[in-house]
């Protein structure tokens, strides 16, 4: 067997099936292959369910050829127990005596001892193929466990001059930049990620729901940053449709799906939001606000990808988009939008 790489683009496939279903873990595929041919596979399907390995190696409807079979998957198999035992364990169990990886899980809970594990039970451990690849699929993942923070896409819709929404007084549908598609592209993306952020004027202007009703995935944890809580409680935003976090300067109970965060605002207020989503254990983060909450990212350097619409329509005047300056990695046309994706070209956050 020579083109581990054919294998390792199968778990890939099959790991991306889990987008939306199992953060904060990570999406991982497996491929059992025995004399070139597959007899098992598996992914992770949902937090706190089977892992990869554990599914592929089920599969296999003859257990006696585990033990002459290679182990594809494209992360570093779990060590320690969480959720569910560690899978290395059941790997030696099975006898499974060659394991091909894609790249190290950086967990510290992890981090090459799962590796280790195989090796001191006398597995072959071959790591690094296709290794860049299995890393941007579990992008989110590995930015909040190297930095600490969830990983943060920017979003919005502009004008062809360039407004992000007209100056109020204005009804929906007057501010409405892009097509039906794109809506439902934003919806897709907010049930793929794990929350989404918005500030004060944006949710008194637009009254947003940020739910991902338009897709068929579940609806991400609402952030709202509301220092002085001028969000009246009839807003969108507090239907009881998902889960939401206000940060805020007042003492407020939590009530129903609402729950208050203080922050300090005579200090940097993002750093205090990120890391109370870190020890929510939040992997990814939509940035949905207006452009003064979109500009203090970009200004930061606390962003990894933006994805910004331009509609077909122009605005006399309005609210200007915000300045953000990165290298274009795609621009794709959708029923006369333009939608453009961006990531920063120094990261050094």
């Amino acid at each position: 067997m020579n083109d581990f790489n054919q294998y390792i683009k199968h778990c890939l496939q099959l790991a991306e099936k889990g987008m939306g279903y199992v953060a904060p873990n990570p999406m991982v595929g497996c491929v059992i292959v025995y004399k070139d041919k597959v007899i098992g596979e598996g992914y992770h399907q949902q937090y706190g369910g089977l892992h990869a390995e554990v599914n592929a190696i089920n599969s296999v409807s003859d257990k006696s050829k585990l033990v002459e079979s290679t182990l594809f998957v494209n992360l570093e198999p779990c060590f320690h127990h969480g959720k569910t035992p560690p899978c290395c364990d059941l790997i030696i169990k099975n006898k499974i005596k060659r394991v091909i990886i894609g790249c190290l899980d950086t967990n510290p809970l992890v981090a090459g001892k799962g590796i280790e594990k195989l090796k001191q039970e006398g597995v072959e451990v071959i790591t690094d193929v296709l290794k860049d690849e299995c890393r941007e699929l579990n992008k989110r993942f590995f930015t909040y466990h190297e930095k600490n923070r969830p990983y943060i896409i920017l979003k919005w819709a502009q004008t062809k001059n360039g407004f992000i929404a007209k100056l109020p007084p204005f009804t929906r549908e007057e501010n409405w930049i892009t097509n039906d598609t794109s809506n439902e592209i934003s919806h897709t993306w907010r049930a793929q990620e794990e929350a989404v952020l918005i500030g004060t004027n944006t949710a008194l202007l637009d009254n947003p729901k940020l739910t991902a009703r338009l897709s068929k995935g579940k609806n991400p944890l609402r952030v709202l940053i509301d220092k002085d809580l001028k969000v009246p409680a009839l807003n969108n935003i507090f239907s009881d449709e998902a889960e939401i976090m206000v940060f805020t300067n007042k003492v407020q109970s939590a009530k129903n799906t609402i729950s208050y965060h203080l922050i300090d605002f005579t200090k940097d207020i993002i750093p205090q939001i990120l890391e109370a989503l870190y020890h929510k254990k939040i992997t990814s983060l939509i940035i949905e606000g207006g452009t003064h909450t979109l500009q203090i990212f970009i200004n930061k350097n606390l962003w990894d990808e933006a994805r910004i619409f331009t509609g077909d329509k122009i605005f006399k005047e309005g609210l200007k988009s915000p300045a953000i300056f990165g290298e274009e990695i795609s621009a794709v046309s959708i029923g006369g939008d333009t939608l453009r994706l961006l990531i920063p070209i120094l990261k050094m956050n």
